[in-house]
């Protein structure tokens, strides 16, 4: 039997797959490393707002949104309540768009 026929397929990918593929919810939380002290605290606030917006980005990227256009307040909150994150503010959500904006 030639090797090739011994290879496992791959499993499918959002651009491969007939239909949308399951969101994969990682497996072990990622360790969270304590905020440098010393900052204003609107810093913190934005950066926790950025950390979220990108989390939220990565799934609906994962989920097969794409456009900014697809990615209404709606989708962006049903999102988070799947990942497990808090529903998100108007800001975030805007946030989170920009994001799938300028990463093409």
């Amino acid at each position: 039997m030639p090797a090739a026929a011994l290879k496992q397929k791959p499993l499918p990918t959002q651009s491969t797959a007939k239909r949308p593929v399951l969101l994969d919810l990682p497996y072990a939380p990622v360790e969270k490393r304590t905020l440098p002290p010393g900052r204003p605290r609107e810093w913190y606030i934005t950066h926790n707002r950025r950390l979220k917006a990108m989390r939220l980005a990565i799934a609906l990227l994962d989920s097969g949104v794409y456009v900014p256009d697809q990615a209404r307040n709606e989708t962006i909150r049903s999102t988070a309540e799947q990942i497990g994150v808090h529903p998100p503010s108007d800001t975030t959500c805007h946030m989170v768009r920009a994001f799938l904006r300028y990463s093409r």
